[in-house]
């Protein structure tokens, strides 16, 4: 099932009391951090005002930036394994919002590794595209950046991964799932023999 990407656009702010529609187009057609952004600006996200799924992730990456489709390669496939999802089911918006917490690829650092989101994204487009999103029913925070917008300062990823069950049923923490996660995992076995099992059941539920 392929996607097609959504066109690039002229900045445009949302008017007041703007609908999802319309802030979603204003979403997408933002530019502000065009000048720090070294593919230049392609905000990506999926919304639906019945999506009952939230998953609230880092940044696009490369390939996200050319297709335009979020997730839409390794780390994807990774993350629909963990939720127990086929791709047709992830994509569909009416059912799984995708809002990461900065809607454009960053770039890379130095050293390796895509750049951390844009800091000027998520204060800006969450606070207008949550309210939009009524029939959310769980938020997955997937990776320390989501987890410390949401959440703010406090335990590693980790432990916050680990007591997933002291957030439920409003935010369930994940790692990123990139390969690097693969190493993480075999140091802590629970991750699979708990916490996967868990999500794909209370998943399931609020999808089902």
């Amino acid at each position: 099932m392929r996607l097609k990407a959504p066109p690039l656009g002229a900045a445009v702010p949302p008017p007041p009391g703007a609908g999802l529609a319309a802030t979603e187009a204003a979403a997408r057609a933002c530019t502000l951090c065009a000048p720090a952004l070294p593919l230049g600006p392609r905000p990506i996200l999926q919304v639906s005002d019945t999506a009952r799924l939230l998953i609230t992730s880092q940044a696009p990456g490369t390939k996200a930036h050319l297709s335009g489709i979020p997730f839409e390669d390794a780390s994807g496939d990774r993350l629909r394994h963990w939720l127990g999802l086929d791709h047709a089911t992830f994509y569909r918006s009416g059912l799984v919002a995708i809002l990461p917490t900065g809607l454009c690829y960053p770039g890379r650092l130095p050293r390796g590794g895509d750049a951390p989101p844009r800091p000027e994204c998520a204060p800006i487009w969450h606070p207008r595209l949550l309210p939009l999103l009524p029939a959310v029913r769980c938020r997955l925070l997937v990776g320390t950046y989501a987890m410390r917008w949401v959440l703010g300062p406090g335990p590693g990823l980790a432990e916050r991964v680990r007591n997933f069950r002291t957030l439920l049923p409003a935010h369930f923490p994940l790692p990123h799932p990139s390969w690097r996660t693969l190493v993480w995992a075999k140091r802590n076995p629970w991750f699979d023999e708990e916490v996967i099992p868990a999500l794909r059941q209370h998943v399931a539920a609020i999808l089902n």
